[in-house]
């Protein structure tokens, strides 16, 4: 055996010793840095974490994702540029701010708004770059020169400027609407911040008083803290059981307030009694009907969640406490029906989890319909294409049932609204620069609007104002619109539609060609990992324990798009094992190229038939792991390259070689061998470099090569050529007969070191020539000596065991050693398999339906199967009547 290499790869696989080496590596050498030059451009944005984050499961599965894409296409030859970046997260940084502010005693308050912000910038600058150097130590190749901020000069600028665009063309404005209210954030929130959850509650039916008479409207309610700004009562227009009632006054219980009963076909007359109490304040159904009545607006619970001041004895009360008091004061006044157990969706803040309460306040608003329109056109017609395509129809149902979008958020952190209003006359001024005074009246005595901008505004606009928009940049000509936009499904209304319109109305094109969406990170019991549940894994932890290849491959095995994966130690593991595995054969491959000649290149004649059968097979993979990268199918692309190293490579090819190593006397022989492994060894490294690049870059600088990293070299193409069917048949049917000689071996309990006679008999000569010139596969991996190849008309063997496979007869005499009974037993199992599947296949040839209807290639395939049975099932039948002779 050759000495190892100086150059040659450690003994064990530790990843720990070389990930952060390359990784520095490749950012000082700026290898993940784009120019603007003449190749074809290949872009993605990454999706900005929030500025308050660390590394979860969700981030590691999202940008392995986009990783593979951009190292594939760099090795392509593309341009290739992935602008990192991160989120200001405006609720959830302010949010962490002020419970540190908490914990020392203050709130923001007692800051007051410049010093807070000074603080939220300086915990930004404490804490904001954890996740950057986390996606590092994922591998993430992201273009680090180019990191973006939203809240940074140049998004800011862009913020500012779409703002008073749409403004200036109508599109956004002020209005007192019925929003979404979280108590807790103490902030407007938009639909789809607002994630509604099935709870256990109660239908109070309560009755209301028809003034002047002894009659009474019975409704039902959820929340009976409500009905203090009640201000109607509503039917059905077509319910005969008020039709006499309405435009009567009724007396709301409690307060004696006079309130109309009214008609409006919003009402649902099936629902409980028919009636529904009105409102406006506190539900955007009830102020719909209210602005179609010209119903008062009463807000009767103030932003905290409290009840308001014209509550009378219920002022100050929590909105629960209050519940219950109400519901006991209005069983005192005999005004309660009954109660009944009742499920309903409850919405819930996404960030707090605290219950939204819908209020009726002043806010900023952008008019929706406009800008769906072109949103919807941009899909419907191919130019932006869904992977996986199910989610076209979730865009566009979403896109087509939109909402005008509340853009104001009362907090202090984020884009603070560029409008001023002014003391003096009341005008309102949105400016492209900050105001001092005025521009109706000259008066100084302006003030800018407290509040800030939804953070989903500037995540709209990341894929252009990354690039430099407003200014028309190289940039933004180069890389917009970008290739590939790598999302999960969850954020496909929050982010994905918001940028597509932005991007149309202000990049003037498409933000992305291809929406790649892929599921969440589920734990084994396909559950998702949340805090609560304690089932949460941490992928520092993993690629501190694995390495970051492990977690990467351990990620993509397995992934299909749109779909969830699960996460377990078990697949870890096995991730790892790969690792192993690859490492291992890489160490054995350097250990015997001692005396490599990189001039020598094998003539054809020259090659094995398992060195022509493992090129056609890295030829097979090249192609299909291609396919599924261009195809997004990247656990498909995982499979087929672990499978063909794993499987092909070490398993077989590897096992092989090593007689030809072994053995220096036949030189060019050896040489040809070391020249394959270093061919398959430095092509599949490149393969398999953008899932897991740091071992890749560890053993492909040891492999002869040319240039300075794997990241930048080629990828393998035009691999055609070596594409060798009679190799791969020959093969074939060679490593079937070592695997059946195994097996039988196997059954009666051979020593796999023990040698033991073959004999084969074939009833195809090709085949017998291709054994003939390769006996020493069987006598390397199958101990199968003395091998004999019997004439075609020789007689079967006796006191064998026998098996049939590729049309090759196996037999493995066993004189002393084998078990009569035993072997019966396993024939007569076989052949009951055999006749099952030969009665399953007659049957289906049988059927005039299935031949007339099925592609004749299938039809052929099953008569094939079928005859092959049938011959398999002779053989046995004969091995059997031996036996029983015996």
């Amino acid at each position: 055996m050759a000495e190892i290499q100086e150059n040659n790869i450690p003994k064990v696989y530790d990843p720990k010793s070389f990930e952060t080496k390359w990784y520095s590596y490749w950012e000082k050498r700026k290898l993940f840095h784009a120019e603007v030059n003449d190749k074809p451009a290949y872009s993605i944005v990454i999706p900005p974490p929030n500025v308050t984050g660390q590394l979860h499961m969700g981030h590691a599965m999202d940008n392995t994702l986009q990783d593979i894409l951009i190292r594939y296409h760099r090795m392509r030859g593309d341009n290739t540029l992935w602008m990192p970046g991160c989120d200001h997260a405006g609720i959830a940084t302010q949010a962490k701010v002020e419970e540190s502010l908490r914990a020392e005693g203050l709130s923001r308050y007692d800051l007051g708004r410049e010093k807070f912000l000074e603080r939220v910038w300086a915990w930004k600058e404490k804490f904001g770059n954890r996740i950057m150097s986390q996606l590092r130590s994922l591998g993430s190749s992201c273009d680090w020169d180019r990191e973006r901020f939203t809240m940074d000069e140049g998004c800011s600028r862009a913020v500012r400027e779409v703002f008073v665009s749409l403004y200036e063309d109508g599109l956004i404005y002020q209005g007192t609407r019925i929003t979404n209210w979280c108590p807790r954030c103490n902030t407007a929130l938009s639909d789809i911040e607002v994630e509604h959850e099935n709870e256990a509650g109660h239908l109070w039916h309560i009755r209301y008083q028809v003034e002047g008479t002894d009659q009474y409207i019975e409704v039902a309610t959820t929340r009976p803290e409500t009905m203090l700004g009640d201000t109607g009562v509503a039917v059905h227009p077509e319910d005969e059981r008020y039709t006499d009632m309405v435009g009567k006054t009724l007396i709301l219980p409690l307060i004696g307030r006079r309130i109309p009963l009214f008609a409006d076909s919003y009402v649902d007359p099936a629902f409980g009694t028919g009636a529904v109490k009105v409102t406006p304040a506190h539900d955007p159904n009830d102020f719909d009907m209210g602005e179609r009545h010209n119903l008062p607006q009463l807000k009767v619970i103030n932003n905290d969640g409290t009840m308001a001041a014209d509550t009378g004895k219920y002022a100050g009360m929590d909105r629960y406490e209050c519940r219950k008091q109400i519901v006991k004061d209005l069983e005192a006044a005999g005004a309660l029906v009954s109660v009944e157990e009742h499920e309903h969706a409850v919405g819930h803040c996404s960030r707090c989890n605290t219950t939204v309460e819908p209020l009726v306040s002043k806010q900023w608003f952008v008019k929706m319909e406009g800008l769906a329109k072109p949103a919807i056109e941009a899909v419907q017609s191919g130019k932006i294409q869904f992977v996986p395509e199910r989610f076209t129809k979730i865009y566009i149902g979403w896109l087509e049932n939109i909402r005008d979008w509340c853009i104001s958020r009362q907090l202090w952190w984020g884009h603070r609204i560029p409008a001023w209003y002014c003391d003096e006359c009341g005008e309102t001024s949105v400016s492209r620069t900050d105001l001092c005074k005025c521009p109706k009246c000259g008066s100084e005595k302006i003030n800018q609007d407290p509040d800030v901008l939804d953070t989903w505004f500037s995540s709209g606009l990341w894929p252009f104002e990354t690039m430099g928009w407003p200014d028309e940049t190289a940039e933004l000509k180069k890389f917009y619109p970008t290739s590939t936009l790598v999302t999960g499904y969850d954020i496909i209304f929050f982010w994905v539609a918001r940028m597509v319109m932005m991007g149309l109305r202000f990049g003037k094109d498409i933000p992305f060609r291809h929406v790649f969406i892929h599921g969440l990170v589920r734990d084994e019991q396909g559950r998702k990992m949340s805090k609560s549940l304690g089932n949460g894994i941490d992928p520092v932890e993993v690629i501190d324990e694995y390495g970051a290849d492990t977690l990467r491959f351990t990620l993509v095995t397995g992934n299909t798009p749109g779909n969830d994966t699960r996460f377990s130690k078990n697949r870890v593991e096995s991730a790892r094992n790969f690792a192993n595995k690859l490492w291992n054969a890489s160490r054995f491959m350097l250990m015997n190229l001692d005396g490599y000649d990189a001039d020598f290149v094998p003539a054809p004649e020259d090659y094995s038939l398992s060195d022509r059968w493992i090129l056609s097979r890295y030829a097979r993979t090249a192609a299909s792991v291609t396919g599924g990268l261009d195809n997004f199918e990247l656990g498909e692309a995982a499979r087929t390259i672990y499978e063909f190293i794993w499987g092909e490579l070490c398993d077989w090819y590897i096992e092989l070689s090593k007689g030809t190593l072994y053995n220096k006397d036949n030189e060019r022989a050896r040489k040809t061998v070391q020249y394959v492994l270093a061919y398959i060894l430095e092509h599949t490294l490149r393969l398999l470099h953008p899932f897991m690049p740091f071992i890749t870059e560890e053993i492909w600088q040891k492999v002869p090569h040319a240039g300075e990293s794997i990241m930048i070299s080629q990828w393998p193409a035009g691999e055609d050529n070596k594409i060798d069917e009679a190799a791969e048949a020959g093969m074939t049917a060679i490593m079937e007969t070592i695997k059946s000689i195994r097996n039988m071996r196997a059954e009666v309990n051979v020593s796999p070191a023990k040698k033991s006679a073959v004999l084969l008999h074939f009833t195809d000569e090709k085949l017998r020539d291709i054994f003939d010139a390769n006996q020493r596969y069987l006598f390397a991996l199958a101990n199968a000596e003395p091998l004999t190849i019997l004439p075609a008309e020789a007689e079967k063997p006796e006191n064998a065991m026998a098996a049939v496979v590729n049309g090759v007869e196996v037999y493995l005499p066993l004189k002393g050693m084998i078990d009569v009974e035993k072997e019966t037993a396993r024939l007569q199992k076989e052949m009951a398999s055999l006749n099952q599947e030969i009665e399953r296949t007659q049957k289906k040839l049988g059927n005039e339906g299935f031949v007339a209807k099925a592609p004749v290639a299938v039809v052929e395939k099953e008569k094939a199967k079928l005859s092959e049975n049938e011959e398999k099932r002779k053989s046995i039948a004969e091995r059997l009547e031996y036996l029983a002779s015996l």
